[in-house]
Formats: structure tokens, C-alpha cells, sequence
């Protein structure tokens, strides 16, 4: 099988998850979207509003940003990078589909098995985590983004980059975030990196 069509099994295995209660709420399961064969996974931590509606990781305001900085900034095309994220349905409080939050310990655990699987599958040459909950699943830490973002890590043999998460620079100056200078300093790494191997 390749890598396309093992992706495909996989969704089909689980796009009628029921594992956690975030399946009560959800309007579409969001698997993940790229090329099977990226040599980049860039992996958030859970789908918002416009993810939930329309079924695709990172299509909002911070998928713009993302978008941009896989884009302009890497000068990748966004279907040759691979997007996903920890847990595949959109966490919100009170699961009133209100407001956003990040997505609680059991429901990571019940989730993240498709994720491991989706990296097992595409074997990225780097995983670059989008902010804290990312950061610290991936790479089973308790030290926040602040601390080691830009500081290459390790997944299964794999580097992983800790950057910002596009969501963070817009609640903190978007365009105008001196962050994005920093999420630029730790994706020149990642370039530098894979120009090397």
C-alpha cells in the first residue's frame, strides 16, 4: 500500500470515532491534509470554529498565518507540507461550541493514537509543533513554548521544532507580533536542517 492509501484506511478507521465526548459536538472529524510524502508536519494542537465547519486543519485566521509562513516565508507549496493536529474534533468549554479551549488530558489519550499513526505513516524528516500542547505531547515535556521554542527536539528519530502557534502571534500584535520574528529565526533552523541531511 502506499503511504496516500494507508492515510485513507486510516480515516476511514476512524472518522466515526467515538472515543471521546468531543464527538457529541463536533460538526466534522478533521483528519489531517498534504502530501503523504512531506519532508514537513506542522502539528496544532485541536480544530476551531472554521476547521469544525469546513473539515480541514488551519483554514481560520491562524491558518492564514500558517499558510504564509509555509508560503511566503519557506517558499513550500502548503499541499507539499502535511497539517494535522492532536486531537481531531474541536474542543470547546462546555462543549457549547462557543468558545475554544485547548483539549483536556483524557481526550488527548483517546485521540492521539491517529496522530502517532499519521507519523508513522508520512515519516516526516521534521515535525515542527504549534504551540504548548503540541509542543509538550510530542515531545513529553512539561516546559512551556517560551523556553524551547526554536531548541530542536526528538520524536521517534525525527527532529521536532517547537514554534509559536499562528494563533498566539495574532492575539499578541498579529502582523505587527515581534513573535513572528522568532517563529522566522526557528523556521530558518528547520530550512538550515533540511538543506543539511
Amino acid at each position: 500500500m502506499t503511504k496516500k492509501e494507508k492515510l485513507e484506511v486510516l480515516y476511514e478507521e476512524t472518522c466515526d470515532c467515538m472515543n471521546c465526548k468531543l464527538c457529541t459536538t463536533r460538526k466534522n472529524y478533521v483528519f489531517g491534509e498534504g502530501s503523504p510524502d512531506a519532508k514537513i508536519m506542522f502539528i496544532g494542537e485541536a480544530p476551531g470554529r472554521e476547521e469544525d465547519e469546513i473539515g480541514k486543519p488551519f483554514v481560520g485566521r491562524s491558518g492564514k498565518l500558517l499558510t504564509g509562513i509555509i508560503e511566503k516565508g519557506m517558499q513550500i507549496k502548503r499541499d507539499d507540507v502535511y497539517i494535522s493536529n492532536i486531537v481531531k474534533c474541536r474542543p470547546t468549554i462546555n462543549l457549547e461550541g462557543k468558545t475554544d479551549r485547548a483539549p483536556e488530558k483524557d481526550e488527548i489519550n483517546n485521540c492521539c493514537f491517529i496522530l502517532e499513526k499519521q507519523i508513522e505513516i508520512i515519516k516526516p524528516k521534521v515535525i515542527v509543533t504549534l504551540g504548548n500542547p503540541a509542543t509538550k505531547f510530542i515531545l513529553n515535556t512539561k516546559q512551556g513554548i517560551t523556553k524551547i521554542h526554536g531548541i530542536f527536539g526528538e520524536y521517534k528519530n525525527i527532529k521536532v521544532m517547537p514554534i509559536y502557534h499562528p494563533s498566539y502571534i495574532l492575539r499578541n500584535g498579529g502582523e505587527k507580533s515581534p513573535l513572528k520574528k522568532d517563529v522566522w529565526e526557528d523556521i530558518k533552523k528547520v530550512l538550515t536542517y533540511l538543506k543539511e541531511i
